[in-house]
């Protein structure tokens, strides 16, 4: 609008004919090569889990072959960077919630939400708060009372320091009023064994490592973090019905490219990431996992982006917690 009214409408035309036309090449011939989807950890985790589900897909819908490229390091800013200067136009990026920890916690080579822009996400789950079955609490309710009747005398276990689990329980912790010494693990299979053991008694984690033992009996899930009810474990609770409103602990996976990645390139991508994910077998796949489909928009995508990031560097500052 201020260039029709400071050069004319014909010089308007003019430029928007001229816009649209260096514009059209990339968003009818992308893509014109293969496809290379970054998974900034090693193959096995979710994220890469996902990449490879979705991959083969859309190879059969661009006619173009999609490779998953795992590039670990760095508690993923290697593989990510790697993608923020790519210039090829066909390098995208598959990260999962640790994405706005990171940003948060540490310094890195990279702006996450200017040098990256967002496609969708694709799945996601929430997180569960869970205790070994030797643990007196029955609900979240006690749990947070045996607390603070013992307070500073309980563990809780997380995925390692500056994880996503370990922000979501300080961050829980600082709501509830109560206080635990954090006992931080190599990944979630080592977190579970110690809640097993009796070395700590509390956890967030994924449903992926917890459920398995929730359902033998073993561990205790007293809260699930959606804001709804879950429908792969619809009896556990919500935490926000169980008197901390609005509180989410979700875990998502999601697709992204370099900052630079022609507009109908984004479109295209995303387009076909919210029909793949809804189709009968993806559903299917990610219900194996735990997860449900997501998809939206790259804008509610970047907004979750903005607003997480935005959480976990207060959560961060406040409990000062750095990357290590």
């Amino acid at each position: 609008m201020r260039l029709r009214r400071i050069a004319g409408a014909l010089l308007a035309a003019c430029l928007t004919t001229a816009a649209a036309e260096a514009q059209t090449p990339p968003s009818q011939n992308w893509p014109s090569q293969t496809i290379r989807i970054v998974v900034p950890f090693p193959a096995g985790g979710l994220n890469d889990i996902v990449a490879r589900l979705i991959g083969p897909v859309l190879q059969d819908t661009f006619k173009e072959t999609v490779i998953v490229d795992n590039r670990p390091g760095a508690s993923g800013s290697l593989g990510t960077n790697a993608v923020v200067t790519a210039r090829d136009g066909h390098t995208l990026l598959m990260v999962a919630s640790s994405h706005t920890v990171a940003p948060a916690t540490g310094n890195l080579p990279y702006d996450t939400e200017r040098d990256l822009a967002p496609i969708a996400i694709v799945a996601a789950n929430p997180l569960l708060f869970v205790t070994s079955d030797t643990v007196p609490a029955k609900s979240l309710k006690e749990f947070v009372a045996l607390a603070k009747a013992k307070p500073g005398a309980l563990n809780y276990a997380s995925v390692g320091t500056a994880s996503q689990a370990h922000l979501v329980t300080e961050l829980f912790l600082r709501i509830a009023g109560i206080s635990m010494q954090h006992i931080p693990y190599r990944g979630g299979a080592p977190a579970v064994t110690s809640l097993l053991a009796g070395d700590t008694q509390f956890a967030v984690l994924s449903p992926q490592v917890s459920l398995p033992q929730v359902e033998a009996g073993k561990m205790r899930a007293l809260a699930v973090g959606g804001l709804a009810r879950d429908p792969h474990f619809p009896n556990i609770p919500t935490i926000a019905e169980q008197g901390y409103p609005d509180f989410e602990a979700i875990q998502w996976v999601g697709l992204l490219a370099p900052k630079g990645m022609p507009a109908g390139a984004i479109e295209k991508l995303n387009a076909q990431i919210n029909r793949v994910i809804q189709t009968p077998d993806m559903i299917a796949k990610f219900a194996q996992l735990g997860m449900a489909p997501a998809g939206g928009t790259p804008e509610q995508f970047q907004s979750v982006i903005v607003r997480e990031i935005k959480v976990w560097t207060e959560v961060a500052r406040t409990a000062d917690i750095k990357a290590p």
